[in-house]
């Protein structure tokens, strides 16, 4: 008998965490995500997505041992911007058994028509920076620090259910160029001049983030606007967010393109990869956890491709090359030959046209959001 259980207790907020770690304990391609960030999920003091969303997480249960889990998410800000009844689903995992995950998928169902609500979908995260998407494809890839992963189990389940298809996410590999192309870093001087931008500068980490976080952010929320799933970040998330990617935030990484009012006008970053180190900790800290990580933010030859925004008014002016040329540059510096891009929406052509204009290139993994009317 499958027992559907809400989580309440601490006991049953680290059974919720540490799942995935048992299920996928003879996995070489899955990732733990940091424990720490993952158990500060259910307190309203560390996650500040509760000031905007209701959340109900559920574990499920066969003769008292934990099978599977489940976490629900009204995006309140999300469902107003967008004018629909949504809810979202995430930190799905379960054992290959259709039953435990009918079971999971119909205690969120239930909870979603009790507050009102006639859609779900998902995996979505609380933000577009959480982890989002069904793995369908590049099941033998080690996955990103990032990303979720899943076995192939997952998509059949899910639409056996009733889901189907709402969008994909792709996501490439690449290959970088062992040298510049002088056209392109010629192109990118001469834009640069022409439209007075000047690339930011600081003495540190520190001071670059108290500079440009608002800015970076205020231009985010212009460029992502309309794309699927995305809120704008308040204060409290643009804190959060900031707090826990600063330990490994790498400048060398990182460029922000500033007009001749130092208005922040474009935005790229990429991260050293994290996945071998954080795998290898089982996603804790300590007591080694944070050397493995810190060792790893110097002393890779992958990095992960984050976020790549430009102002609608300086679209299609040649900003998106300065930025990937920089950030190539500046990876290739530390020793960086190979990087993943983040998930790349297949709607989003400009991105997609962007990844594939390199030369050495290829779409190794496919994401899949999907959704089911309730009513």
């Amino acid at each position: 008998m499958i027992n559907i259980v809400e989580v309440k207790t601490k006991k049953q907020k680290k059974q919720f965490v540490d799942f995935p770690t048992k299920l996928y304990k003879k996995n070489n391609f899955y990732v733990h995500p940091l424990r720490a960030d993952e158990l500060a999920l259910f307190d309203p003091e560390k996650n500040v997505s509760y000031d905007e969303c209701e959340i109900i997480f559920y574990l499920a249960y066969i003769n008292k041992k934990v099978v599977g889990r489940i976490c629900g998410i009204i995006q309140k800000v999300y469902n107003q911007k967008t004018n629909s009844k949504r809810v979202r689903f995430t930190r799905f995992d379960f054992i290959e058994n259709f039953e435990v995950a009918k079971a999971l998928l119909s205690a969120v169902e239930q909870w979603a028509l009790s507050k009102g609500m006639d859609t779900i979908h998902g995996p979505l995260g609380f933000n577009d920076l959480d982890r989002e998407g069904l793995l369908i494809e590049g099941f033998d890839k080690l996955a990103t620090f990032e990303e979720n992963y899943n076995y192939p189990y997952y998509k059949d389940f899910l639409e056996k259910c009733g889901y189907e298809k709402e969008i994909d996410y792709l996501a490439f590999r690449i290959n970088l160029p062992k040298k510049s192309d002088e056209r392109v870093r010629r192109i990118s001087n001469l834009m640069m001049k022409k439209y007075n931008l000047k690339i930011a500068t600081a003495k540190n980490k520190k001071e670059y983030l108290n500079k440009y976080k608002d800015g970076i952010f205020d231009l985010l929320d212009e460029a992502y606007a309309d794309l699927y799933g995305v809120i704008p970040y308040n204060d409290k998330l643009r804190k959060q967010i900031i707090d826990q990617f600063n330990l490994i935030i790498n400048l060398k990484y990182i460029i922000t393109i500033l007009d001749e009012n130092d208005k922040v006008i474009a935005f790229g970053f990429a991260l050293p990869s994290l996945a071998k180190a954080v795998k290898k900790s089982k996603g804790r800290l300590f007591p080694f956890g944070v050397f493995r990580i810190l060792h790893a933010k110097n002393h890779t030859s992958l990095a992960d491709f984050g976020l790549v925004g430009v102002r609608k008014a300086y679209q299609g002016k040649g900003i998106t090359a300065i930025i990937l040329d920089y950030i190539v540059n500046g990876a290739r510096e530390v020793g960086v030959t190979t990087v993943e891009t983040n998930h790349s929406l297949e709607t989003n052509h400009k991105i997609l046209q962007t990844w594939k204009n390199f030369d050495d290139v290829t779409q190794h993994k496919r994401f899949r959001c999907f959704i089911k009317n309730l009513k």
